[in-house]
């Protein structure tokens, strides 16, 4: 199978790359980077996609930098919509697949429970609904597409733009300063881009149905939830203290309880580990745990 990936830059691109070279019979994967199609620039994706062969198309790319998109609304549904629609348009006229990246940020998290695919969306921020109208224009335009909707994503690549990711940060913060002040009353999954990448290819391996799929760890915390295991696994003597999310405001509104249940992915690909499991993998692979401390998780 030939895929091309895009967005191979950033935490899951890097960490897709990664688990194709770890499988026995590893996909014949090419990779695009911004300077061989910069998305924002719709109008030259079809004609590049065109020039490449390839059975599958797995698209990373995203204007995320949800505070910023808040006012960069233009910009915002070009990247996260109407290059998508152009990328599903292309793939149809290829007779391809596919995979689509999306968000939990779709919901609006006012149900104190985690979301499944068939639940209503309803965004409260730019970022939100600009995924949100991605997946629908993709999903109109091409009948073989699979939107994997993913959550507080944590890489060894770090979020592209973002200078790091929340585990790195707390990790630093915690040993800079002895403590941390973390939200405390916003609910989302943390979530492996490792266990992303597997889960990608195996619902290409197993020929899933064309879908949305909710593509994260099992489990659910509060930042402050998941700050104090990132301290704990790590062994930093330092405080977490929860805090009012009306403390820290941001110019985007986040959803209150975003958490997604993957048990309709868990049928295709077999059981998810937690996120914690996950976070204790991420702390031995980037070396600020041992391996004889995730044994005795």
């Amino acid at each position: 199978m030939r895929v091309l990936l895009l967005g191979s830059n950033g935490q899951l691109g890097t960490d897709i790359l990664s688990a194709n070279v770890r499988r026995t019979r590893p996909f014949e994967l090419a990779a695009l980077r911004r300077q061989d199609l910069d998305v924002s620039a719709v109008d030259q994706i079809k004609p590049t996609l065109h020039s490449h062969d390839f059975d599958v198309l797995i698209n990373c790319t995203s204007y995320h930098k949800t505070d910023e998109v808040e006012t960069n609304a233009g910009l915002a549904f070009t990247i996260n919509a109407h290059a998508v629609k152009a990328m599903a348009e292309a793939c149809r006229a290829k007779n391809a697949k596919l995979v689509h990246i999306s968000t939990d940020y779709v919901f609006s998290g006012n149900d104190q429970r985690p979301y499944v695919e068939t639940d209503c969306a309803g965004p409260i921020n730019v970022y939100g609904a600009s995924k949100l109208m991605g997946e629908t224009l993709a999903r109109r335009a091409h009948d073989d597409v699979y939107v994997l909707r993913v959550a507080s994503l944590f890489g060894v690549a770090g979020a592209s733009g973002k200078g790091g990711n929340f585990v790195e940060t707390m990790l630093r913060v915690a040993r800079e300063k002895g403590e941390v002040r973390v939200v405390g009353d916003i609910v989302m999954s943390p979530t492996a881009t490792a266990d992303v990448a597997d889960m990608i290819f195996a619902v290409l391996d197993k020929k899933a149905e064309p879908g949305v799929y909710h593509a994260v760890n099992t489990g659910s915390a509060t930042w402050y939830e998941f700050a104090r295991e990132i301290i704990q696994q790590a062994g930093i003597d330092a405080t977490v203290t929860p805090i009012s999310s009306d403390e820290y405001p941001t110019a985007a509104k986040r959803p209150p309880h975003s958490a997604l249940d993957s048990a309709k992915m868990a049928s295709v690909v077999g059981p998810i580990p937690s996120w914690q499991e996950a976070l204790n993998r991420y702390l031995v692979a980037k070396g600020y745990v041992t391996a004889e401390s995730e044994a005795l998780l």
